[in-house]
Parts: structure tokens; sequence; C-alpha cells
């Protein structure tokens, strides 16, 4: 599991090399081991998620397609994907260079994958609408979007989805009538204070977030997704009113 609030050029390229690569992803690597942003619990709780669906999944349906939208490394989510009798799986990620470790921490699966480098918001619109997918996942990627990408993605990832699908999607949020500049002002001082990383990556983590962080406010999102065909419960919410997990299924 990744976060594209401190993944480097998740959703906003950048001109860079392997020298800056390296340095912005053991900035992501040490919050990650740190677990900083429940990067643990959220694990725990997809799992149980995914246990849950493939327990209720009728007699004779086919081995689900899952599509993992902000793959990262994978060095979390991985053990959980080597359970699941997947019928494929598909990791995706603007990042390029992750998708190679990606592969090698999944290892020999008994279902087929490929890995996709591309743009979350541009596989949403541009990628066949086939409703052939039984699980959707991403995690901290989607708040790279705007307020209307977000609803456009919602829109066109609907119509993705098979019948009895889920899509498991977790990331920062704001509280409800929270402002942009005062999430973004609280979660500075939350590093600042909390976080024990050295302050040059907590000043790289806080101008990226600045800079292309667009936390949905929760209350709004959630009208977003009912607007656009889907179902919303949160599944886990962490301790600093950001980080969340949210299960959404087909209407």
């Amino acid at each position: 599991m990744t976060s594209a609030t401190h993944h480097p050029n998740r959703q906003n390229p950048q001109p860079n090399s392997l020298e800056l690569f390296d340095h912005q992803w053991a900035t992501y690597r040490a919050l990650v081991g740190a677990d900083l942003m429940g990067h643990r619990a959220i694990t725990d709780a997809t799992a149980a998620a995914l246990a849950s669906h493939l327990d209720q999944r009728p007699a004779g349906a086919g081995a689900p397609q899952m599509v993992d939208l902000g793959c990262g490394d994978l060095a979390l989510l991985a053990p959980v994907l080597r359970q699941l009798p997947l019928g494929s799986y598909r990791g995706l990620d603007l990042t390029a260079a992750v998708l190679p470790l990606a592969r090698a921490a999944l290892g020999d699966v008994g279902y087929p994958c490929d890995w996709q480098q591309a743009d979350l918001l541009s596989w949403a619109v541009e990628s066949p609408t086939n409703g052939a997918i039984d699980i959707l996942h991403s995690c901290f990627a989607i708040h790279h979007l705007d307020g209307d990408q977000k609803k456009t993605f919602l829109r066109h990832t609907r119509a993705k989805m098979a019948e009895g699908s889920l899509f498991l999607w977790a990331d920062v949020f704001r509280e409800p009538g929270e402002s942009r500049d005062h999430y973004v002002n609280r979660y500075a001082k939350r590093i600042r204070q909390q976080w024990p990383l050295n302050p040059e990556r907590q000043e790289q983590i806080i101008s990226h977030l600045s800079q292309f962080d667009h936390p949905a406010d929760r209350d709004a999102i959630v009208a977003a997704a009912q607007a656009n065909g889907w179902h919303w419960h949160w599944l886990w919410q962490g301790p600093h009113q950001a980080e969340a997990l949210a299960l959404l299924t087909p209407a």
C-alpha cells in the first residue's frame, strides 16, 4: 500500500532522475516503516474486507478480477494478495520505477498479473467500460484529483464494475466543512510535531502535500459517490481526522 501524499510524482509527474526517485522513495518508505499514516491498520482492514467479500461470493461466480490503482511497491499488501484466489490482478501506478518493485514483492502467484504505468484518472476515463472488475482497490492515490476529477473518476469507474463487486478506497479526507488550507496547516503541524523524521524529510512531505493534495470533504465525497451510483460505508477511520478506509459497492 502506498501514499500519493508522499509518493513521488504519483499524479503530478515532474522531471526526475533515478537519484531523485531514490531520495523521495526513501522518505516514503521511512514513513510507512514507522506506520505514521495507519498503513498497518488499513492493511488489516483491507484484508478482512476482502476475505469477507470472497466468502460471500456466489458459487460459480468465477475467480475475481482485481485492479489496484496506485499499487506502489506492494510492500504491505503483497502478503494479502498472495492469499487471494484471484482470476487476474492488474497493478497500475504513475511512477514506472515502482512497478518492478511491486512485481518482485508479489512474486509467483497462481493467477496472471500485469503492470501498467498510467495516471489513474486517464485509466478510469479511457480504459474499456465492460463491467468486468470484481475488486477495485486504491490506497492514498485518489486525493491527488480535485473535486470535479473525483466525480469523473467515480462515474467512470462505476461503469467498469461487475455485479456484486466492491471498491476499497483508502485515503486522506478532510473533516466535513473543513477548508483545504485548514487541513494542510493541521497536517503540517502533525508532521512537524509528531513524525520522527528529520527536518528535511518533514519539509519535503509538507511541500508536496501543500502543492498537490486535494483530500475530499468526507460528507461531500459520500454525496458525490451516491450521485454516481455507489453505496458508501466507512470501514476504518484513523485517530487524526485524516486517514480512512471506505468500502464502496455499486448501487
